[in-house]
């Protein structure tokens, strides 16, 4: 086959072929993938650096002329030799198919050089390589980069997105040279090549739809860029935890043949990505490692961790010490974190305090955040967080964070948090109800994506039961009606609370605000009268200087159906995320709650007494001590159980 005179490209990879490569090829013959089969022995002498030929994955053996003709080919081979038996490294970051970026504080490396249907990289260091294998079929520009100038959104580091590496098929990014440990795998992706669905233009029913496997592990399957970001020019990252065990890493998009295929253009599809970032989730010892950022110091619930917070709390003078520790010892490796200190007066903060360790540490999703660590002496009780710097949405929407959230960005918060609740309630193992859903249990990292907090009142259950029957806990304003009535918890009290929030990302205020005028004070009631009166836009914050009406009106009414008064008239939350995507049209009539009746408090009972029957003002004045009573959701203590 390989000396067929009219062959032009040549594709063999993953057919466990054997045995040593033929000495004699066709000159026709330009682009050669033989990868990830199980050939041996030498190359021939026509092997040279002015083909397209991909030999990753295999037995070969190799002299310094081959290694001369195809720098790097040694260190991917089957059992990727390079600085194996010594490991020095712990860490790399790619900016895929672009130059050197420096983002956030870590710099990502230039993968720049040009790919082709049969080709691999390895750079300087060899401590990363990327290789591709495809041809794109039926087009004439053979183009393995994207590149934009449109502003990406739902993200602060928009640079990170401005350039993509593609492939028609497989693209393989690699770690070489690790240290053995567990690593969090970080994949920046966003869809740039394809026109907005908004468009209707039939070039907006494009889909690129890939795979992708870390270590051989298919983490996504079909997954489409664009519909889990909510929209092309969007920003999504995907997180994983791997466990790397042979000094290696490989990480594997790979198009099985689904998606469009002639849209936008001809032969436009396959696997696409922005950056990639690998960090350690241990304190690397690697000697070439160079970790003056380690990550995560405290990450882990180790005896020497608990110590040390112990010595850090008691006061002053330890403090100081341990400072001194730190510089002696540590220099600049620690990590920011966020301690939250429970309650020491009762046995609430013990049960708090277990509840949320038990419930956090079952669970790791990017929409929820992360417990580093503990510690309790006596009465005392800490809980180490990852530090999120721009602290939380309520905090953004109503105070005076000085974050401007726009539009792409607040619709990226509802998108991100509803998912963030749907893995809860239907992915993770217990299913977890949150119970005290509202903004400011919502915490935004450096590029505000949006991270749930505070599982202090959550409650595992069952799918057997229908409901659980417990004591009212969660904030006023974010209760569910049959929840707050009659103590039935299901996860559908967190939808009402997603929904609740859905509307003061919307409208930029709080759930109740007395300094409005009567009619606007409930911001629920306010949403209906508007929507009933067909002037819903009129919500908008008005500080949002333009926002995507099809989108703000797709919020507004998965905001009402998630606080329907009936649990089975709220849509889950993986319908919810469906409907925010724009996977499921919203058509149907959606009418008011019952449980929003008139909120007037004068007293309208006297119509039913005779006109001699005495009047009281009691009875006033007992109305106004109940609306003194009422407290809004902004500010207002959550009820504990």
């Amino acid at each position: 086959m390989i000396t067929m005179g009219s062959l032009e490209h040549l594709f063999l990879g993953n057919n466990s072929l054997s045995g040593a490569i033929p000495s004699q090829k066709s000159e026709a013959l330009q682009t050669i993938d033989l990868s990830y089969n199980l050939l041996s022995g030498n190359l021939p002498s026509w092997v040279n650096s002015g083909l397209q030929l991909n030999l990753v994955g295999n037995n070969f053996s190799l002299n310094s002329l081959n290694i001369w003709n195809l720098p790097g080919i040694e260190c991917l081979q089957r059992s990727f030799p390079c600085n194996r038996d010594a490991p020095r490294y712990a860490k790399f970051s790619i900016k895929c198919g672009g130059s050197r970026i420096i983002s956030n504080g870590i710099e990502y490396e230039a993968d720049d050089r040009p790919l082709g249907a049969a080709t691999y990289v390895v750079n300087s260091a060899q401590n990363w390589a990327v290789s591709n294998v495809g041809l794109f079929a039926d087009r004439q520009n053979e183009q393995y980069e994207e590149n934009t100038l449109a502003q990406v959104r739902g993200t602060n580091t928009p640079e990170l997105y401005q350039s993509s590496r593609l492939s028609p098929g497989s693209l393989r990014y690699y770690g070489l040279g690790l240290e053995n440990g567990l690593y969090t795998v970080n994949l920046f992706f966003a869809e740039t090549g394809f026109p907005d669905r908004s468009s209707q233009s039939w070039k907006s029913l494009a889909r690129r739809v890939f795979d992708v496997y870390i270590l051989g592990t298919r983490q996504l399957r079909d997954f489409d860029i664009s519909k889990e970001a909510g929209g092309v020019e969007r920003a999504i990252t995907k997180n994983f935890t791997v466990n790397v065990t042979e000094n290696h890493l490989e990480i594997h998009l790979f198009w099985a043949g689904k998606g469009t295929y002639c849209t936008p253009e001809q032969g436009y599809y396959g696997p696409s990505i922005s950056a990639i970032s690998v960090v350690p989730n241990f304190i690397p010892t690697a000697i070439g490692s160079k970790e003056k950022n380690w990550t995560k110091l405290i990450v882990v619930l180790t005896v020497s961790v608990v110590v040390l917070l112990f010595r850090v709390k008691s006061g002053h003078r330890r403090l100081q010490s341990f400072e001194e520790v730190r510089r002696r010892w540590f220099r600049s490796c620690l990590q920011v974190v966020a301690v939250k200190q429970l309650s020491i007066a009762s046995d609430q903060g013990k049960s708090q305090f277990i509840a949320e360790i038990a419930t956090i540490s079952a669970v790791q999703h990017r929409n929820l955040v992360k417990l580093h660590g503990c510690c309790f002496e006596g009465k005392r009780r800490l809980l180490v967080y990852e530090f999120l710097k721009n602290k939380s949405l309520d905090q953004a929407l109503f105070g005076h964070s000085g974050l401007h959230l726009d539009w792409p960005t607040r619709y990226n918060i509802c998108l991100e948090t509803a998912r963030g609740l749907a893995y809860l309630h239907e992915e993770s193992r217990p299913k977890i109800i949150h119970r005290d859903v509202k903004a400011g249990n919502i915490l935004l990292d450096a590029e505000l994506c949006p991270k749930i907090s505070d599982f202090g009142l959550a409650k595992l259950y069952d799918d057997q039961k229908t409901h659980i029957s417990t004591r009212v806990a969660g904030t006023i304003g974010y209760l569910a009606p049959e929840y707050a009535m009659r103590g039935h918890l299901t996860e559908k009290a967190d939808v009402f609370g997603f929904g609740i929030v859905a509307l003061e990302i919307l409208s930029g205020r709080p759930n109740s605000d007395k300094s409005m005028e009567d009619d606007k004070i409930y911001l629920l009631e306010w949403a209906w009268v508007l929507y009933e009166n067909n002037q819903i836009l009129d919500l908008i914050d008005q500080d949002l200087i333009e926002f995507d009406e099809n989108e703000a009106l797709r919020v507004v009414r998965v905001a009402l159906l998630c606080t329907q008064g009936s649990p089975s008239m709220r849509p889950s939350m993986s319908r919810v995320v469906a409907m925010l995507a724009g996977d499921i049209e919203l058509n149907g009539v959606i009418t008011r709650p019952s449980y929003l009746t008139d909120w007037s408090f004068k007293d309208l009972t006297r119509r039913f007494v005779t006109q001699s029957a005495p009047t009281s003002t009691a009875s006033e004045n007992s109305d106004i001590h109940d609306q003194n009573m009422i407290s809004s959701g902004q500010g207002a203590a959550p009820i504990r159980s």
